[in-house]
């Protein structure tokens, strides 16, 4: 249980009036992300606000850095009630149901505002919570905007003419991949940990990120060059175990509910200022920034939406539809 009703016992027994002060919730926050980002910032917003709001009944320890396993893991421990919150990206759910890739094919969620809509307001993205909430045992508490892929170079990338042999590294994913190749670059997966290299030594002529992971690796010290490209768009989720919901009064489920909404909202403004201060940083780096037109790179990701269709069926041409039909 995680109501400390042990130590609140022997603590009273002893004597100790302090105790009157000692959280009645002690939850755990496990992520990915490490202390330096902007995921890990907003965490701490929410834990802080979970505490104040709910006068110190409940306190959430971070554990940032994958201390806990990767996402995967942690989504299991939360559905085990081992684990009392983590981040993971709507996307991320295709490791359960194979059309929830369809947040990430490129081009598809064309904002942060078709990506909100796309999980909150269409049919699949109802069903999706629901899914989760029911066979996964996991509650939805919020959505932030957790960043846009973009291309970083050792060639200026004008147009989509000039992603042509392109070695470009990629994770080794679905979605980045077909990217690359569709494209027409050579997709060449890479562990993250040797993108820096490969790009100093030009084993690789590129690479594709969110603005804020180009910062923080310095590939801006390797590639001289960054096009906007804009092709995936990153969501985070703030979740919750249902065991640890449960445990709640409303009240403090209302309290964690709201926290976790102004939090995502932090989260959000988070990456949308850092962005665009971003671009200006690299352009002082003596980084040239390119906005090719993009038209051309959507129209070349139709076949990669027909195999899409193709693996997941008729639930997956159906979310496809729902979502292209918010992005008109």
């Amino acid at each position: 249980m995680k109501l400390a009703k042990l130590f609140l016992a022997t603590a009273i027994a002893l004597g100790v009036t302090s105790a009157a002060h000692a959280a009645e919730y002690d939850l755990k926050f496990g992520m990915n992300a490490g202390t330096s980002s902007n995921e890990y910032k907003a965490a701490e917003m929410f834990a802080k606000e979970v505490k104040e709001k709910s006068n110190g009944k409940i306190d959430i320890s971070l554990y940032p850095s994958s201390q806990l396993g990767d996402d995967r893991a942690m989504l299991k421990q939360l559905k085990d009630g081992a684990l009392d919150f983590t981040f993971a990206e709507s996307a991320r759910f295709q490791l359960f149901y194979p059309e929830a890739a369809v947040f990430a094919l490129p081009y598809v969620i064309s904002d942060y505002s078709v990506a909100q809509k796309a999980l909150f307001d269409t049919a699949f993205g109802k069903d999706l919570i629901q899914k989760m909430n029911k066979e996964l045992g996991l509650t939805l508490l919020s959505q932030a905007y957790n960043g846009t892929r973009q291309t970083t170079s050792n060639r200026a990338i004008n147009s989509i003419a000039d992603m042509k042999g392109l070695k470009l590294r990629v994770p080794n994913a679905a979605t980045n991949l077909a990217y690359a190749k569709y494209v027409g670059a050579a997709p060449t997966p890479m562990a993250f940990s040797e993108v820096y290299l490969a790009l100093q030594t030009n084993s690789v002529d590129g690479q594709e990120n969110p603005l804020a992971t180009v910062q923080a690796q310095k590939f801006y010290e390797v590639q001289k060059y960054l096009a906007m490209t804009n092709h995936i768009l990153n969501d985070q989720l703030y979740l919750v175990s249902n065991e640890t919901f449960a445990d709640l009064p409303a009240d403090l489920q209302k309290v964690v509910k709201d926290a976790a909404q102004k939090a995502a909202e932090y989260h959000t403004k988070l990456f949308v200022d850092g962005e665009k201060d971003l671009v200006t940083f690299f352009e002082k780096q003596g980084v040239t920034v390119t906005h090719p037109d993009l038209a051309p790179f959507k129209e070349a990701m139709k076949p990669f939406y027909a195999d899409f269709v193709k693996q997941t069926g008729a639930k997956g041409e159906e979310a496809l539809k729902q979502i292209q039909a918010i992005s008109k």
